[in-house]
Formats: C-alpha cells, sequence, structure tokens
C-alpha cells in the first residue's frame, strides 16, 4: 500500500519541477546531437575545488541569491566541474530587474554557444559525467567536422530532492565547425575592426 501512495507524491515532484522556465530544449536519454545554446544572463559562483566535492555550497549560495532579489528558479543549472563553478540563468520576466553582482555571485552576459550535447537519466555523479564526456570525446574524433573549444560542462535539469532515477542531466562539450582549407589556400586572417 506504501507503493501505491508513493507514485503519486513522485510524479507530482517531477511534474513541479518541469513547470519552471525552460532556457533551451533538453536532450534525449543516450543520444548525441550537435546544439545551439542561445544567449543567456547567469548567475555564477566558484569554488576553488572540484565541483563534485562534498560541501561546496555553490547550490546554496545561489539559492540564497534568487531568493535575496525575488529571482524565479529557471532549468537547467550549469556546472562546471574544476574549478567548480555553478550557474543559475535568468528567465524573461527577471531581465527586466535591475540585478547586480554580489555576495560571492557574478551576474553576466553569456554568448550564443554551440555544443556538442548527450542526454543522461540517473543521479548526479562525477563519475557519470566522466563517462558522458568520454562518449562525446569519441563522437568528436570520429567526426572531422567539429572541433572542441572548451572543457566540457554539466547540465542539471532537477533539484536535490528529485529521486535519482527521475533526474535527467547532460553533457556539453563547447565545439565550432572545423574551418576547411586546401593545400594551397592559407587561412583567411580575421579582419580587425
Amino acid at each position: 500500500m506504501k507503493v501505491i501512495c508513493i507514485v503519486p507524491l513522485l510524479l507530482i515532484i517531477t511534474q513541479a519541477v518541469s513547470a519552471y522556465e525552460s532556457m533551451y530544449d533538453k536532450s534525449a536519454v543516450g543520444e548525441i546531437e550537435v546544439k545551439i545554446i542561445p544567449e543567456r544572463v547567469a548567475m555564477e559562483t566558484s569554488s576553488e575545488g572540484n565541483y563534485f566535492q562534498a560541501n561546496n555550497g555553490l547550490f546554496r549560495n545561489l539559492f540564497r541569491f534568487i531568493n535575496k532579489n525575488n529571482i524565479e528558479m529557471t532549468v537547467p543549472v550549469e556546472a562546471e566541474v574544476n574549478p567548480g563553478k555553478m550557474r543559475f540563468f535568468l528567465g524573461a520576466d527577471d531581465k527586466r530587474k535591475y540585478i547586480t553582482s554580489g555576495n560571492g555571485v557574478t551576474v553576466r552576459n553569456m554568448p550564443r554557444l554551440e555544443v556538442l550535447s548527450i542526454g543522461i537519466r540517473g543521479g548526479y555523479s562525477e563519475d557519470k559525467f566522466r563517462t558522458h564526456e568520454k562518449k562525446l570525446i569519441e563522437w568528436l574524433a570520429r567526426n572531422n567536422k567539429y572541433e572542441q573549444t572548451a572543457p566540457a560542462y554539466a547540465v542539471y535539469w532537477h533539484g536535490p530532492f528529485v529521486p535519482g532515477f527521475f533526474k535527467r542531466s547532460e553533457v556539453h562539450l563547447p565545439v565550432s565547425k572545423k574551418r576547411s582549407t586546401t593545400k594551397n589556400e592559407k587561412p583567411e586572417k580575421p579582419r580587425l575592426k
């Protein structure tokens, strides 16, 4: 009888989480895709150590910041691994507010970004991140069309209260299309303005 009561509760939790404004679409679980991450305004905090170290306090720091500034939560949350950084994003309604950096949180504009992405189901861990990062790097090695432009980072769609099996995440590897040059052709020099 207890199992029957838990199932509706889990559905309510996962539906409540999906009610947040989404900054971009999720990648399908197990599938690798190239996608564009739009320009966005980030609230970012950092630590000196690895993101996955216990008690790094990044989530708490950002959560206090959005509560203090009356900012609506959005999804996903992005995290760089080493050194640890975590980013929340301003939704459409909150972009009209004047929000400044402070209390260990930096507010900054992030440019449009092209990434190689893989969707993941299950709890969040460094092992899971590294396993899927490796899959992206292997895909990139087999595909001559793209090249890596920055380190991989994690993308989390659910908070700490969602049970592990229901959690969704992604690993993003920033990429750009390779410029093709023939043997006799020199790459075009960048134009200065």
